[in-house]
């Protein structure tokens, strides 16, 4: 497969509701900027697109792919739309990657949005618990608040992981977001306001938990010699990885931790895996982007991570399955300090273990404060990337505060369901 570079990136703002918006302008929106960007770049450039949008409920429309095709003026191009709950966004950048790196195009737009500020939230739980088994799990009541709540009741009995730990990952991506103008819910708190929000199925407050967004992104790959013909400051990918586990949580089977290359049997006896406390399908994809990307120790050779962080415990659960600590230790890695931003003061002292070292997790604010249109949120985390590893965080936010120095690597990870579809991809300077 060829090499892929990224050239350019947009993303709009997000918020609760545009409703002075439909989801075709969303798209042009982010698409302009990326475009405005490159100069280099005409829409001749471009050899086809992927589209991604989670439901088809939210718009009512189930051709609205098709739709931002001729509204971008691509037609008659070729174009496919992907979906995968969560993890929609980064299955669509894996597309046009894969189109790309196959040599089918030199040039190919990943575009995503969703428009979930038309329907009460109510409607909204019930169209993504949808993406739930509907015979077994819908039916009674199952959604995924619920299941995460589940998840995260497990993970601190079986490793001791604590509330204020869960609520020091909201500190840190609410807090992160104050520097990012597209966000839609920065914030400065404190662990006791985390706690004191309202309930929604325990110990998951409110603040724990992501909001149903409207908003769009593009991702723009390229083929080498496109991205040396067109300039600018290209970006590789250098690894991309997906894996999957059963829709149910109670039909996936234990057996052996997939063990990354810093990682032993020995140091994992005993634990029963994946049990209701990991995502297999994370560590799958981890692995095969680790490999793909020349990585054997994610903790010491990744800058940062954009990663899913739909709920405060996901991200802590992330963070394991990608190696950055061993299972186990999510809430100590947390308490350590490790993935907050060193020259931000989030109101907190970092007293547990320092064997760690420092690697921001979402510095962009995550889901947790940017918000979370499932299609665009892949694509988000990939233009948030681009943007670092450019250096031109600055430029972009009219604040180089998010902006970490020099860095030369950073993954981003999309997470559908309870661990159904997972992606991992690697991107690195040039």
């Amino acid at each position: 497969m060829r090499p892929v570079y990224m050239i350019s990136g947009g993303i709009t703002k997000f918020a609760k509701a545009l409703p002075q918006t439909d989801f075709r302008r969303m798209v042009k929106d982010a698409f302009d900027y990326a475009l405005a960007d490159l100069p280099s770049l005409s829409r001749e450039e471009i050899d086809g697109s992927v589209c991604s949008y989670f439901s088809d409920h939210f718009t009512r429309q189930l051709m609205a792919g098709a739709m931002v095709q001729d509204y971008l003026g691509l037609n008659p191009k070729p174009s496919r739309r992907v979906e995968g709950g969560g993890a929609t966004g980064g299955l669509c950048f894996q597309s046009a990657w894969e189109a790309v790196a196959s040599g089918r195009m030199e040039v190919c737009l990943a575009m995503g949005f969703e428009t979930m500020g038309r329907v009460n939230t109510w409607k909204g739980n019930e169209f993504i618990a949808l993406a739930s088994d509907t015979n077994f799990d819908y039916p009674v009541g199952g959604f995924y608040t619920g299941y995460y709540a589940m998840m995260v009741v497990r993970h601190m009995h079986e490793f001791g992981t604590t509330v204020e730990q869960m609520a020091k990952v909201s500190i840190k991506n609410h807090l992160n977001a104050l520097y990012n103008p597209y966000a839609q819910r920065p914030g400065r708190l404190t662990i006791e306001q985390v706690r004191a929000s309202q309930m929604v199925s325990e110990p998951l407050t409110l603040l724990d938990i992501c909001q149903m967004s409207e908003g769009a992104a593009v991702a723009i790959l390229a083929s080498e010699e496109a991205a040396q013909r067109l300039g600018g400051n290209p970006v590789r990918v250098t690894g991309v990885g997906c894996g999957t586990d059963a829709m149910r949580m109670a039909d996936r089977p234990q057996g052996k931790v997939i063990l990354l290359p810093h990682e032993s049997a020995e140091e994992y006896a005993g634990l029963r895996y994946p049990g209701v406390h990991s995502f297999r399908g994370g560590r799958m994809a981890a692995k095969l982007a680790y490999g793909m990307a020349g990585i054997r120790d994610p903790g010491e050779e990744l800058d940062f991570v954009e990663l899913h962080d739909a709920y405060t415990s996901s991200e802590i659960q992330t963070c394991e399955d990608l190696g950055l600590c061993r299972y186990g230790e999510g809430g100590r890695y947390v308490d350590s300090g490790a993935p907050f931003l060193p020259n931000l003061d989030y109101g907190l002292s970092f007293s547990g273990e320092k064997k760690w070292r420092p690697l921001p997790v979402n510095p962009s604010g995550g889901l947790l404060a940017c918000g979370h249109p499932v299609g665009a949120t892949g694509l988000m985390q990939a233009v948030f990337a681009f943007w670092q590893l450019q250096g031109t965080i600055g430029k972009h936010l009219n604040d180089a505060t998010l902006q970490l120095p020099e860095p030369r690597r950073g993954l981003i990870h999309s997470h559908a369901g309870t661990g159904t579809y997972i992606t991992v991809s690697i991107l690195e300077r040039v």
